[in-house]
């Protein structure tokens, strides 16, 4: 409920506005934002990118693959990085670390609180130090902390640094990426086709949690709690090196100027948004 009313208070995106010819609404969304000048400069990038006539849906999403990729390499990796086994599988991580319940339990809530604490750190950083930048700390930080994780078990050396190390796990995820690979999502895409581009990627975000929560339990009877993470952790090391390689920075970027950094913005046959308004209306 809260969260329905609270919705209500969300204001139209502008460049769906502009997308409509809706300009005065769309100016009063921006002139929330910032300055009029502000204003004036992000609106006329957004009639100068969305007068532009493109194809939309799938058809033109498929011709911006490497972005496409990197959204759903991106989505999968924030699963597959194996911070959510923690959450959907504490009682048989810190049993095996020979917890007891009463300890099991007093673990599991503070995971929970690590984990919320370190989200709200994350807001200032994702601007302050770039999104890039964050998502090689978090994918490097979980690679030597699940190595260490690793170690702890197969050395017999469970209990304590074994919860110590499972906190700092979270609290690297939930300052890198947990929040920033949303973020990521939200920018890559050119204008055109974000409505589509997003869906696909929450969607593989969602469908890597669900093959993550079943496949746990198959890997740890497999190759035991020391391997599992082992597993884990070449997940991560994987995703750094895609990541340094593939992902740009779109720290104080606009939508647009991240579109012409990318080099994704295909136009062809020019069009007024007042002509499409009007069409549409015919």
């Amino acid at each position: 409920m809260l969260f329905l009313i609270l919705a209500i208070l969300i204001p139209e995106s502008p460049r769906w506005l502009t997308q409509k010819a809706r300009f005065t609404e769309a100016r009063e969304v921006l002139a929330k934002i910032g300055s009029s000048s502000y204003t004036s400069k992000v609106l006329t990038e957004l009639k100068a990118n969305l007068s532009v006539r493109h194809g939309s849906g799938f058809g033109d999403l498929l011709s911006l693959k490497p972005v496409l990729i990197i959204g759903i390499v991106l989505a999968a990796f924030q699963q597959w990085c194996g911070i959510n086994v923690v959450f959907n599988y504490a009682q048989e991580i810190f049993t095996s670390a020979g917890f007891d319940i009463d300890d099991t339990l007093k673990s599991i809530v503070a995971t929970g609180s690590v984990n919320l604490i370190f989200t709200l750190l994350a807001l200032p950083l994702v601007d302050r130090l770039g999104r890039r930048k964050l998502m090689l700390f978090g994918s490097i930080g979980l690679t030597i902390i699940y190595a260490l994780i690793a170690l702890a078990y197969q050395t017999g050396t469970l209990g304590l640094p074994v919860l110590l190390l499972v906190l700092c796990a979270i609290a690297i995820y939930a300052m890198t990426l947990a929040p920033v690979t949303w973020v990521l999502l939200a920018e890559l895409f050119p204008n055109r086709v974000r409505g589509v581009a997003m869906a696909i990627g929450t969607f593989t975000l969602w469908f890597a949690s669900f093959v993550l929560t079943y496949t746990f339990p198959l890997i740890n009877h497999t190759f035991e709690a020391q391997g599992s993470f082992l597993i884990y952790g070449i997940i991560c090391l994987l995703g750094f090196i895609f990541i340094w390689r593939k992902v740009p920075e779109t720290k104080q970027l606009s939508l647009e100027e991240i579109e012409l950094k990318l080099n994704i913005t295909a136009p062809v046959e020019p069009k007024s948004l007042q002509q499409s308004a009007n069409e549409k209306q015919g």
